[in-house]
């Protein structure tokens, strides 16, 4: 809620009944009790556009019937003072469903239907969700935009969850519109192939069975040589250690958020994937590096600072990981119809990615130094380790400890960067197909966080920004979707290439 401009943070519910003796009241757990701390009270924004209005009493009766059925839908978070050491506890409680959905009425015709859309959810990241209820809600905006026909915000507070867990209860509200009566299925990582084969081969070879455990001895130093410089790092970044000042890095100034999202083709994301030899993760990181590259070049030649040199500047992306294995869909759906706790909470850690940002003759060069870097930290356990940490400042330091540490690394780097995999096929809820998926957070540290969300054959780009840092968002979101046309013809070129 707002007052006098300001966020106001809402308090929760004090109590001095002693829940602790309740089998059903839960204690939150400390990673969890994180984002109740000020100036970390992260919300999760899921943006989806629909091929079809909005029937709101079909949406609420999917809702009631399966999401309420999950503990942290249908709990309060309360706070326990009767042992004095004032800790928040889960209580279940009963859901009006109506105080959850939201249809707001639009009044203004005259307004472009885009801008409209954009400025509502906008007007969410000033709000937060009354603690006298569960902590979610869902809008419902029936307008024709450029990108659907209609568009719905669900908004959940981090404290109910991690991302990954989120979307997997969320989609296992949804089915396959090819075949109704399957759910959405997620990609499976891929797992290395061939080293079954590689140890077969060299069986009863002695000098190539030493080489190969030789190989292993220095691919365990080098693992720990990186790990051990990427902790030093963070911890370098928690004390000192700050990006290079930027447009991007300006100090705050607004509470609001500006929420933008681009879509592009999946299916020309794998064919650079493919041309590059590299991962989606990859090519995705590539396109935000060039995007970020065109748009930070136009704001210091609107300024007129000509004589910069952006190779010599440092710019890093704090990637939050999500630990904890993902359940899938259909074993979610399985949980929630025999009422089991689906989401166990926070589990993530840090890791900083550094970017590239500079003008590349070859567009392919973003997507091959994104390589480089993704390749690097896949061979450290510097997620691991700062999870530990926290762990560790959780303990003896408590739920505030542990905020300050991870606000001050994330306010040290640049932006916050995170990619979800959304369902393989086009998937509808309730009879509403869904257009696009953009999910999105506010309330973070940072200035900047781009997320990355593929759905069927596409790809949205979902950017939230300070609007006082970034006054022209939807620049930054042109900027995406143009290097990522350049990036595709230039992976095209080299194929022509090859053919010729």
């Amino acid at each position: 809620m707002e007052r006098g401009g300001k966020k106001m943070i809402l308090k929760p519910i004090r109590i001095s009944k002693n829940f602790s003796e309740e089998k059903e009241a839960i204690l939150l757990s400390p990673p969890t009790r994180m984002f109740h701390e000020p100036n970390y009270n992260v919300y999760i924004v899921a943006i989806m556009g629909w091929k079809v209005p909005i029937e709101v009493d079909a949406i609420k009766a999917e809702i009631q019937r399966k999401l309420l059925k999950h503990p942290r839908f249908s709990s309060l978070q309360v706070m326990d003072e009767s042992d004095g050491r004032g800790e928040m506890r889960w209580v279940p409680t009963t859901v009006n469903i109506d105080d959850h959905i939201i249809v707001p009425q639009i009044a203004d015709d005259k307004m472009d239907t885009d801008k409209l859309v954009e400025e509502y959810i906008s007007n969410l990241s000033t709000t937060t969700i009354d603690m006298s209820k569960p902590l979610w809600d869902f809008h419902a905006l029936n307008v024709k935009t450029s990108h659907a026909k209609a568009t719905s915000i669900f908004r959940f507070h981090h404290s109910l969850g991690d991302g990954v867990s989120l979307m997997s209860l969320l989609l296992s509200c949804f089915r396959s519109i090819s075949d109704p009566s399957c759910l959405p299925t997620l990609p499976v990582p891929s797992s290395s192939k061939g080293k079954s084969n590689l140890s077969t081969s060299i069986r009863g070879n002695i000098s190539l069975l030493i080489w190969q455990y030789l190989i292993k001895l220095w691919l365990l130093i080098t693992l720990l040589f990186d790990t051990v410089v990427d902790v030093l790092l963070i911890t370098a970044t928690t004390l000192f250690l700050k990006d290079s000042q930027s447009p991007f890095m300006i100090a705050h100034k607004s509470n609001r958020q500006r929420f933008v999202y681009r879509t592009v083709s999946f299916e020309d994301i794998k064919f650079v994937r493919n041309a590059t030899k590299a991962t989606v993760n990859d090519v995705i990181l590539g396109i935000t590096q060039a995007a970020l590259s065109r748009y930070i070049h136009r704001r210091y030649e609107v300024e007129g600072k000509r004589k910069f040199s952006l190779e010599r500047m440092r710019f890093r992306a704090s990637v939050t990981v999500n630990l904890r294995p993902a359940l899938g869909v259909q074993a979610v759906a399985e949980m929630v119809e025999k009422n089991a706790t689906v989401i166990q909470g926070n589990c993530f850690g840090f890791a900083m990615i550094p970017l590239t940002l500079a003008q590349l003759e070859d567009p392919l060069d973003y997507v091959r130094k994104a390589k480089i870097a993704m390749d690097r930290k896949k061979h450290s356990l510097e997620t691991r380790c700062t999870f530990y940490i926290l762990q560790l400042i959780l303990k003896f330091f408590g739920s505030r400890g542990a905020t300050r540490l991870a606000e001050r690394v994330l306010s040290q780097t640049t932006l916050i960067f995170s990619n979800v995999a959304g369902p393989l096929e086009e998937v509808s809820l309730s009879g509403h197909p869904l257009a696009f998926l953009a999910p999105t957070c506010y309330g973070h540290p940072t200035g900047l966080m781009i997320h990355a969300c593929s759905y069927a054959k596409k790809l949205t780009f979902a950017m939230a920004v300070d609007e006082e840092i970034i006054q022209n968002p939807n620049q930054l979101g042109d900027d995406f979707v143009d290097s990522f046309i350049l990036i595709k013809e230039a992976a095209l070129s080299k194929l022509r290439t090859k053919v010729e």
